[in-house]
């Protein structure tokens, strides 16, 4: 019985030309014709049907790879821009009942702390001196009248004030002749209560002529074109620069401020604090028509902005939650605007200073808010955004700050603002061993004083240039927070009180808030504070392109390119995976043949034909000599 070829297959019982179960080429034309005439691929059928017209075979390859290089490229662009992790905004409304937001006033009048008043005074006579250096004795003389009158004022109060003080006492003298028992143990009261010692301040206070304002002149302007400032240099008094301004208004604030903070700083903890009462500044507090309670608001002082309130700081309170909107449902105050202790060169603006924020953050005054004129009503109406942002790959965000390496000096909630300023003054305690009063300090550090830190002002101002040219690594260390309420304000404003109500608003307030002024609706402002709408918006971040999408649209150019499927994909792996196998199959057999004993040439010969012409019935030679 004659042996059957072959013919590429193990197992040999199939027919030439069927497929076995597991099939092994017996060349690899043979596999690439198999592939083009069984493929779902569209095109590849035309590689084998038209190989007797080599023109078209030529055609149709190049056809074939223009395609496939088509695709790939198309493939490059999806990957690159699904690596580029874009994001989609997407909008949604929703109407429900919300919390009222927290609102913080400031009377923009900076309290002048009796200890420091006499080293206050000698820098308004400094401030004078350069006044009358940069624009001559006008202006300083303006000023000089102006703290005079300030001061008559101010002292024109203290004696009614005393008079207050007098008629009390004789009250209660009254009272403890009717009530000798009262009156012993209010005298061992008062001989219980120590007396607080006064701050031992050094009245010595000079400015240093390094500190001294200076005009400049912008080379080749000649005079049309000056700078104002103060030099500053380092503690070996070198690398100096100037801190300057084209405003001369802003860098005599400048100069001031800075000379005010220093003198702040030599204030000790307790005698910081300033004595502020509510009616000071609030004569008259309502939301949704009821009165404000105590625990309604937060008092704090500001160097710059005086006497501060925080209403529903933490807006966990029930009585602040906002069913209606509209004016009628919203927060209304009747505020002090008269600058009692009022130092024109570190504040020019009078009125109150309003910011609407988020619940249990940190106010930053100097960077948002708006101020309220006197004599004005101002109504503002509100809106709240809702912004949700994705971070991880698609973004630098923090849930709640505890993966931020800046550890928070304020005691609230996460904010961007409140990492930067903890950035900021770490970043003061480590280059200048001080830090600046504007900020909270970590435990053991002590706020800057050119007394002890002579260089401080030129530490500060150059990190203040690194900051603000975003060369400090602030900006790197604080990310912004993945989710964020911001609140839209549109507001109106109209004369309040008008000419002719003022009388009887005057007489109104003096009955009920000890009100007392001799001017004309230049010391009382009137704001609201309410919801336009309930419905707030929610601007959320979307992957621009996600997993699935990028599937379909690959799977959208494969069938562009080769009219196919996935399983065409499962096709191509097959026929790599053959051509791995078909390669091993023969490198195996040269290996073999390499070291099995050579043949005789007849028997060679024979073999190589009956492999050359299989099925034409030779008879094979199965390894006779």
């Amino acid at each position: 019985m004659e042996p059957e070829p072959p013919g590429g297959e193990e197992g040999g019982g199939e027919e030439p030309g069927e497929e076995g179960l597991i099939e092994f080429y017996g060349s690899f034309k043979e596999m690439f014709e198999f592939f083009c005439k069984n493929t779902t691929i569209h095109g590849t059928v035309r590689l084998v049907c038209s190989g007797r017209n080599r023109a078209k075979t030529v055609f149709w390859t190049l056809l074939l790879l223009a395609s496939l290089a088509m695709l790939y490229w198309q493939f490059a662009l999806m990957f690159s821009q699904f690596w580029a992790y874009p994001v989609v905004l997407t909008m949604s409304m929703d109407s429900e009942p919300k919390m009222f937001p927290a609102v913080t006033v400031c009377n923009l009048d900076p309290y002048r702390f009796e200890p420091i008043s006499e080293q206050l005074e000698q820098l308004e006579r400094m401030a004078e001196e350069s006044l009358t250096f940069l624009y001559g004795p006008t202006a300083s003389a303006r000023l000089s009248h102006r703290r005079d009158r300030d001061r008559d004022r101010d002292r024109d109060k203290d004696k009614d004030r005393d008079k207050e003080k007098d008629k009390d006492r004789d009250k209660n003298k009254d009272r403890d002749r009717d009530k000798g028992r009262d009156r012993d143990k209010g005298r061992d009261r008062d001989k219980a209560i120590p007396v607080q010692p006064r701050a031992n301040l050094s009245t010595n206070f000079r400015l240093s002529q390094n500190f001294s304002l200076v005009r400049m002149w912008e080379p080749g302007e000649g005079r049309k074109h000056s700078r104002v400032g103060f030099q500053l240099c380092n503690s070996t008094g070198g690398d100096c620069f100037y801190s300057s301004h084209v405003s001369g208004t802003a860098a005599l604030q400048e100069w001031f401020r800075f000379h005010f903070i220093n003198l702040l700083a030599q204030l000790p903890p307790a005698l910081a604090r300033h004595p502020q009462r509510f009616q000071d500044l609030v004569y008259s507090c309502q939301y949704d028509g009821e009165p404000c309670r105590p625990s309604d608001y937060i008092p704090f002082h500001h160097p710059v902005f005086g006497s501060c309130y925080t209403f529903n700081s933490k807006g966990t309170d029930p009585f602040w939650r906002a069913t209606k909107p509209g004016i009628p449902y919203g927060l209304s105050l009747i505020l002090r605007a008269e600058q009692q202790e009022h130092i024109p060169l570190l504040s020019t603006v009078a009125g109150v200073k309003v910011m609407i924020h988020s619940h249990n953050q940190t106010p930053f005054l100097e960077h948002e808010g708006f101020h309220i004129r006197p004599g004005i009503a101002t109504t503002i109406g509100i809106r709240q955004d809702q912004v949700n942002r994705l971070g991880g790959n698609y973004g630098k965000c923090t849930t709640d700050g505890a993966d931020v390496a800046v550890e928070l000096l304020y005691n609230s909630s996460y904010t961007l603002q409140a990492c930067l300023h903890s950035c900021f003054q770490r970043a003061m305690l480590r280059h200048c061993g001080c830090g600046h009063i504007y900020y909270p300090l970590p435990a053991g550090a002590r706020y800057c004083d050119y007394r002890r830190q002579p260089a401080w002002g030129h530490c500060f101002y150059q990190l203040h240039w690194r900051l603000r040219s975003h060369r400090l690594d602030c900006f790197q260390h604080c990310p912004k927070p993945c989710r964020e309420s911001l609140y839209k304000v549109s507001a109106g404003t109209a004369k309040w009180p008008s000419v002719k109500s003022q009388d009887w608003v005057r007489q109104a307030l003096r009955h009920q808030n000890s009100y007392s002024s001799s001017s004309s609706r230049r010391d009382v402002a009137k704001v609201t504070i309410f919801y336009r709408q309930l419905s707030s918006q929610a601007v959320r971040e979307a992957p621009l392109l996600s997993e699935n999408l990028l599937l379909s649209s690959m799977g959208s150019q494969w069938s562009l390119w080769f009219g196919s499927s996935v399983l065409s994909v499962v096709e191509m792996l097959e026929l790599l995976l053959d051509t791995l196998v078909l390669s091993l199959l023969f490198c195996f057999q040269r290996f073999h043949a390499g070291r099995s004993p050579r043949p005789i040439p007849n028997s060679r010969e024979n073999s190589r034909e009956s492999r050359e012409e299989p099925g034409k019935g030779q008879e094979w030679d199965l390894g006779q000599p």
